[in-house]
């Protein structure tokens, strides 16, 4: 339904668009995104009242988006001058180009149908007409939080609400520029500002009350719930769900259940409830009552996945009971395919091997290249006839889209090495890095050894910041140790592998060159670091970064301007690493045009990790992942041995590897690139052959 909407809105049949909105809305009703879609096409059609009314019950259903928060400030600020639809607006604008009032009312249309590059393309022309004006403010913050660049929407946000201390449409847009940055008192000290402009916005209290929630301020998220409860129509499905998230918070899942049972029949499907409903029902060990009311709520409403889902939760993992309640939700939704697929579980659960690859054939009749089902299939195959399973997968990849193809591609490779025709998987992962080297990174540079190391600096004794990184050559399986660590410690910093890194010296191509040259002194690239620490959330200087390269030339730096630095550097056998390398890639992306480039490449970095660790040139630690990378419980283990530390056991790893000595299976098709990484392999502790 949703893309029938935009497709009407794209071709301006905006009467189109209502009626499609309105009939999910009214098929719906407790869909927040039908009520949301409903609100775009009102206010394309120019009844910006009824888009309020309809955004307002969006957020009434769901006021923790902040998806919808960020339309409905967009739908305020049009709302503040317009009076009429954007077809009036072009032609006010085409009769008097210079018509500021005009350019922003369409700039803010344009934001409220997430047309971004139209909102920003209006926005300069009201900008030539009056470039002083704080009215631009409002659309470039907000054009600026659309794309991501959080940093800049808080800049002119703050600027202009410094010009128009009291402007609520400035102080909304500003709200979510700070939670952008995380900064939840800020974001919620503007939201309360902007409540009390317009006490009567229900959408921005509960909004209120899950940032009181994130900053675990318990007391004050109840008292603004019991204001909005109190209020005639502040007693609504969301604040009741609101309610039960508290109390179960609060450690009360009886009171919690006094807030959600009741939303069974106003909510019947709402994910977040059922949720709320189980842990609530798990804690009292309300089994019983959980399949009694669950089941009633299905009688009266069979066709809801979540509802579905929600009563298998309940039943033992691949019991009779949980069998039983998947005939039942089959016979309600037959060509449901989640409810095949848990059918298709179970079947395996009970070692029903046939019974699940028939179900797996439905599933694919009814959507063709369902990963699911194609997995449960070719996995039948490999049992019984592998060269059947390449070739199933070779069918797969010719029919699948452009976008599909790199991971049935790779997947291919797997099932080809499982296949035992390693010559096969070779070909087929150096053929796929071969296609997709010229939108990947370069490999990075390296520096040759010096004859002699800057002095390690001095640790002073009472110096308690002792930053750690951790780097890892592709196939190290260093994004496997991060995770554990990650899930431990809050100062683990990954994102120099996101859209935002930090703008230092660890993050350039070209640090090793500048260092050579003199460009870069080793105390400026320190401080450098040092400076982008606190943009990254960290106060206090203790950080575990991990870094997206190492080259031992940094020590030029880091010996002697932080010596209190602790790095850890993940290893496998390097030939394990090659091997997962060419299979699963690295978490760069790092370009390869063949296995003897990145054998060359991955021996000159490991020799320098050898060279680091034998003449202890930093204080270091070898991490040796061989046989933890796909257990989370031998990680956790591994990681507590290392650092005296107990650690979590992550849900998983990520997609299972190789195991430790796999490389031996492809002793002869990759003879030359192991014979380059055979000496730094046993430079680094691990068996010749």
């Amino acid at each position: 339904m949703q893309d029938k909407i935009i497709e009407a809105l794209r071709r301006n049949a905006t009467d189109d668009a209502v009626m499609l909105a309105r009939q999910w809305s009214e098929a719906e009703p407790q869909q927040a995104q039908a009520w949301r879609w409903l609100s775009l096409a009102q206010q394309q059609q120019g009844q910006s009242d009824a888009a309020r009314a309809s955004l307002e019950q969006a957020l009434a259903l769901a006021p923790d988006n902040a998806d919808l928060h960020l339309q409905h400030a967009g739908l305020l600020l049009a709302q503040r001058q317009l009076d009429a639809a954007g077809q009036a607006l072009d032609k006010t604008t085409a009769l008097n180009p210079n018509e500021f009032s005009a350019y922003l009312m369409q700039a803010h249309l344009a934001l409220a149908r997430n047309d971004t590059d139209e909102a920003d393309r209006l926005g300069r022309m009201a900008a030539r007409v009056d470039p002083d004006s704080p009215e631009l403010a409002p659309i470039e913050g907000m054009v600026a939080l659309r794309r991501g660049d959080v940093d800049r929407a808080l800049a002119v946000l703050s600027a202009a609400s410094a010009q128009l201390p009291d402007d609520p449409r400035l102080l909304y847009a500003l709200g979510f520029a700070y939670l952008g940055k995380d900064m939840l008192a800020f974001a919620e000290q503007a939201f309360r500002r902007v409540l009390e402009l317009n006490p009567g916005s229900r959408a921005l209290r509960g909004l209120l009350v899950q940032l009181a929630l994130r900053q675990d301020h318990v007391d004050s998220a109840a008292e603004l719930l019991r204001q909005e409860l109190a209020m005639p129509d502040g007693d609504t499905p969301a604040m009741r769900r609101l309610a039960g998230e508290l109390e179960l918070q609060a450690g009360q899942p009886l009171q919690a259940l006094e807030h959600l049972v009741p939303l069974l029949a106003q909510l019947p499907g709402d994910r977040a409830t059922l949720q709320m409903l189980l842990v609530a029902w798990q804690r009292l060990g309300r089994e019983e009552a959980a399949r009694e009311q669950l089941d009633a709520a299905l009688q009266a409403h069979p066709q809801l996945h979540d509802l579905w889902l929600a009563r298998l939760a309940v039943a033992p993992v691949g019991s009779d009971e949980a069998v039983a309640v998947v005939e039942r939700w089959l016979q309600a939704m037959p060509a449901h395919v989640p409810a095949l697929e848990a059918r298709m579980s179970l079947h395996d659960m009970n070692e029903q091997a046939d019974a699940a690859e028939a179900v797996a054939r439905q599933i694919v009749a009814l959507e063709p290249g369902r990963i699911s089902g194609e997995q449960r299939i070719v996995e039948a195959l490999l049992a019984r006839e592998p060269a059947a399973a390449v070739a199933h997968l070779h069918a797969l990849i010719d029919n699948a889209p452009d976008a599909a193809r790199p991971a049935l591609r790779t997947w291919l490779g797997a099932v080809q090495d499982r296949a035992n025709d390693p010559a096969a998987a070779l070909a087929t992962w150096l053929e796929l890095h071969a296609d997709l080297a010229p939108s990947r990174l370069p490999l990075p540079p390296q520096a040759k050894a010096p004859m002699s190391w800057p002095e390690m600096g001095a640790v002073a004794e009472d110096n308690r910041v002792r930053p750690m990184f951790i780097w890892g050559a592709p196939g190290s399986g260093v994004e496997r140790v991060v995770a554990v660590i990650e899930a431990g410690s809050p100062v683990l910093r990954a994102d120099r592998f996101g859209p935002n890194p930090p703008d230092d010296a660890f993050q350039n191509y070209r640090t090793l060159q500048s260092l050579a040259t003199d460009e870069l002194s080793p105390e400026q690239l320190v401080r450098q670091w040092r400076d982008q620490l606190p943009g990254r959330g960290i106060t206090e200087g203790n950080v575990i970064d991990w870094l997206l390269w190492w080259d031992n030339a940094l020590l030029w730096a880091l010996r002697p301007q932080l010596p209190e630095g602790r790095l850890v550097i993940a290893v496998r056998d390097p030939r394990d690493m090659l091997i997962e390398w060419l299979a699963l890639g690295a978490p760069a992306p790092l370009a390869l045009t063949s296995a003897t480039e990145a054998a060359e490449w991955l021996a000159r970095a490991l020799a320098q990790a050898a060279t680091l660790h034998e003449q202890d040139l930093y204080t270091h630690l070898l991490l040796r992942t061989d046989d933890a990378v796909n257990s989370p419980e031998a990680m956790a283990a591994l990681l507590e041995q290392a650092f005296g530390l107990p650690f979590p056991q992550v849900r998983s790893l990520g997609p299972a590897t190789i195991a430790a000595g796999h490389w031996r299976k492809y002793a002869e098709v990759l003879a030359a690139p192991f014979a380059l990484l055979t000496p730094v392999a046993v430079r680094l502790g691990y068996p010749e052959v």
